[in-house]
């Protein structure tokens, strides 16, 4: 199995970065949290947290009724995530579940990680029972990235860059994950065909953050 990236950083995002924004004390800025109460919803079963890294959603995930089960690449990571919830180390794109077996998904700020984020919503489709929900949450594809200057707190400037899918480090911040890990740039009309090309039917959407969006949600269903 290949190594994450994720296994280098693992100690500073959970003692330095998640405890910095602890720390800060300013709830939830990007509307992530409101964004998976609203999408998810409450429910009862397993609910499979694609990349779930040290599990910091599985708390809010249980609160809803949902058993969380963690899946991600980073062995380090999952050291973190063993207390929080279940958790399994495999790569996203080939999910270690049977078909038709789980009975709702999330993948929670983590789609710019995954190289090859279309098989992971294939993967989505064929692990998920029919009438199954997925939550996708997500950096917003049109305002975040290496062409998106955020240094200033009132206005983001778009720079050229955004139309091609890309790999990248650049980064407005030092302080955060994209200038040690990097991230894949997917344009919205990319990633909105991957899901549709995944047979995964579009129910709904949000986004969250400013003073443009920071995070686009969508909610997906396998078809009944």
């Amino acid at each position: 199995m290949v190594q994450s990236a994720y296994d280098q950083i693992a100690e500073w995002y959970e003692n330095t970065f998640l405890a910095g924004q602890r720390a800060q004390g300013n709830g939830d800025p990007l509307g992530i949290r409101r964004a998976l109460a609203e999408l998810l919803g409450k429910g009862a079963g397993p609910c499979l947290d694609i990349g779930c890294g040290t599990g910091i959603f599985a708390g809010q995930i249980a609160e809803l009724g949902w058993v969380p089960i963690g899946v991600d690449l980073s062995g380090r990571m999952l050291r973190f995530a063993v207390g929080r919830l279940s958790v399994v180390r495999a790569d996203a794109a080939r999910l270690p579940i049977r078909d038709s077996s789980v009975s709702a998904a999330v993948a929670i700020m983590v789609h710019t990680d995954m190289p090859d984020y279309a098989a992971v919503l294939s993967e989505v489709a064929r692990i998920l029972r029919p009438g199954g929900s997925f939550v996708h949450i997500g950096v917003h594809p049109c305002f975040c990235g290496g062409f998106a200057d955020r240094n200033d707190p009132e206005a983001v400037v778009i720079r050229p860059g955004y139309a091609e899918p890309h790999w990248t480090r650049a980064s407005w911040t030092d302080l955060g994950l994209r200038d040690k890990v990097g991230a894949s740039h997917t344009p919205l009309p990319h990633l909105l065909r991957a899901f549709v090309q995944s047979g995964l039917i579009l129910r709904d959407f949000s986004e969250g953050g400013g003073p443009t969006p920071t995070v686009l949600a969508v909610n997906a269903h396998k078809a009944s």
